[in-house]
């Protein structure tokens, strides 16, 4: 059983394309114990995640990742630092997860501490509007601001890897904390183009 499972992720690895990447979640065991985890490779079908969470082979798991969002999966391969997790995923989530994975690749500085990159900026003009794809608005406050992305406190909470636009600017949501969300920009911006917060 466990060599069919191994030959399914590396039929995996040859079908997809593999990016090495950085990125923070949280993953749940199917005890529904819940751990810290990085998933450092990954596909639109598979990926291996590092943690202290002990999984067995067969073993059913969800992980919240940064910038991904919910993943989850059967554990078909287990190494002394983590598991790969062979990804239930339909073939839409399969395109989105290539396109995300794809951007992921083309960031060249993803492995900074929390992805920080750019100096964060409290607003001076911190009145927002959150707009999601379906067209629903909210107003919002930004509590900080960068190039790369923005915390912003609003009354509802969508699910991490949803697309939203602040402002003009495109993004999406990869974090909840108590009071709001963070959202990453699609694009780096220019300084200019957030001069209308920073004043």
């Amino acid at each position: 059983m466990l060599g069919a499972q191994q030959t399914d992720y590396e039929h995996d690895r040859r079908q997809y394309q593999r990016v090495k990447v950085l990125l923070h979640g949280r993953l749940m065991l199917s005890d529904r114990s819940e751990h810290r985890c990085q998933v450092t490779d990954m596909s639109p079908g598979s990926a291996f995640l590092a943690t202290e969470g002990a999984a067995q082979i067969g073993e059913r798991v969800i992980a919240y990742v940064d910038h991904i969002g919910r993943i989850e999966g059967v554990v078909s391969r287990i190494m002394p630092e983590g598991f790969a997790l062979e990804l239930n995923t339909t073939p839409r989530k399969k395109a989105k997860l290539a396109a995300q994975l794809t951007w992921l690749a083309n960031k060249h500085e993803l492995d900074l501490p929390e992805d920080r990159r750019h100096e964060r900026i409290a607003p001076r003009n911190p009145a927002g509007v959150l707009s999601l794809e379906d067209g629903r608005q909210y107003r919002c406050r930004i509590i900080d601001l960068s190039l790369s992305g923005a915390a912003v406190e609003i009354g509802v909470r969508p699910a991490i890897g949803t697309q939203v636009t602040l402002g003009n600017m495109r993004g999406q949501v990869v974090r909840h904390f108590d009071d709001g969300i963070a959202v990453e920009f699609a694009v780096v911006q220019r300084r200019e183009s957030l001069k209308q917060y920073l004043g």
